[in-house]
């Protein structure tokens, strides 16, 4: 289970890159978990659900129908940004496209936890003790490749 992560707004740059992330993630056959809403999460669900790919949303709120379309499996949890948590700690890595503060967030939680984060045009954190915070990648095929890698390595 790979999580994506990104902006809800909509941004044409990066729904067409975590479109091609979702699209990828589905063929490989791996289950996409996000946000469940618009912009960077709706594009990944769509790219997935064109490969016939399983898509599930982690709602903020408590209506499961204020899901993107593309979202197969909405879980309603009344929580707001506090699911941010389950959705990294549901994941066996992350992939953060673009994103604001709440991407952030993602991806912190996600780093406290131990899954790994690969970032694609997302936040760049450096590095402590000589490793970095988040792996970069520079289009959706190598994003994908990276986070399945790390999601066996887990």
């Amino acid at each position: 289970m790979i999580a994506v992560c990104g902006a809800a707004n909509e941004t044409p740059e990066f729904n067409q890159l975590a479109e091609e992330v979702g699209l990828r993630l589905a063929q490989a056959g791996a289950v996409l978990i996000c946000g469940g809403r618009g912009g960077v999460m709706a594009a990944a669900c769509r790219g997935a659900r064109a490969a016939d790919g399983l898509t599930i949303g982690i709602m903020p709120g408590d209506d499961r129908r204020a899901a993107n379309p593309d979202v197969l499996v909405a879980l309603a949890t009344g929580m707001g940004n506090a699911r941010n948590l389950v959705i990294v700690q549901s994941a066996d890595a992350v992939i953060a496209v673009g994103g604001e503060y709440g991407t952030l967030s993602e991806i912190a939680l996600a780093r406290k936890i131990g899954r790994s984060v690969v970032s694609l045009r997302s936040w760049e954190l450096g590095a402590r003790d000589g490793a970095p915070h988040v792996v970069l990648a520079t289009t959706p095929a190598e994003a994908v490749e990276l986070a399945l890698q790390l999601a066996s390595e887990r």
